[in-house]
């Protein structure tokens, strides 16, 4: 990681990515999530890209595919999810339940020549069904730049719960 004043920056593809650039990215993706955009949501991954919610008792250096996971998307499946979602048939979310994130320590790491690390941490407020729940964790991206900004290669969500509670569906974009 290179600093640069006051601001961390990473070089990728070719071109320099700030810290400033990629929490907009952040926030505009949790504005879109929080108005249920999900045209606008998959449009911030590049094709071929995974979407992965490991579950809680999750460890660093475990793969989600070999120990479990809440989610374990590739395209194929986050496609279905986003067409899922924006249908009826989605009646864990049929009315959408209303939330509001909060995303923060957002740092940046070298990983590939052509990607970078990503590690913020997150709140999610979720009202639904008269219940009031918080989802606090971490995410671990990968992102790529693209001509028109940036995009998710991996967009993973680690829950800092040590369980979920009882009830508890994870119907929603995390």
């Amino acid at each position: 990681m290179t600093t640069i004043g006051n601001r961390a920056s990473v070089q990728c593809a070719g071109r320099t990515v700030t810290r400033p650039e990629v929490e907009d990215f952040l926030y505009t993706e949790a504005d879109i999530l929080d108005h249920w955009d999900y045209d606008g949501w998959l449009a911030l991954f590049e094709p071929g890209a995974r979407y992965e919610i490991p579950t809680t008792d999750h460890r660093p250096g475990w793969s989600p595919h070999e120990t479990g996971s809440f989610v374990d998307d590739d395209w194929d499946l986050l496609n279905a999810r986003v067409k899922r979602l924006k249908s009826r048939k989605a009646h864990a979310e049929n009315p959408h339940s209303r939330t509001h994130r909060l995303v923060s320590n957002v740092r940046l790491s070298a990983h590939t020549e052509d990607s970078f690390r990503v590690a913020a941490s997150f709140v999610v407020h979720r009202a639904r069904d008269g219940r009031f729940d918080a989802y606090v964790g971490w995410y671990d991206h990968l992102l790529v730049p693209a001509e028109d900004g940036l995009r998710f290669r991996l967009r993973r969500s680690v829950l800092g719960h040590e369980s979920l509670a009882a009830g508890a569906r994870l119907s929603f974009i995390l």
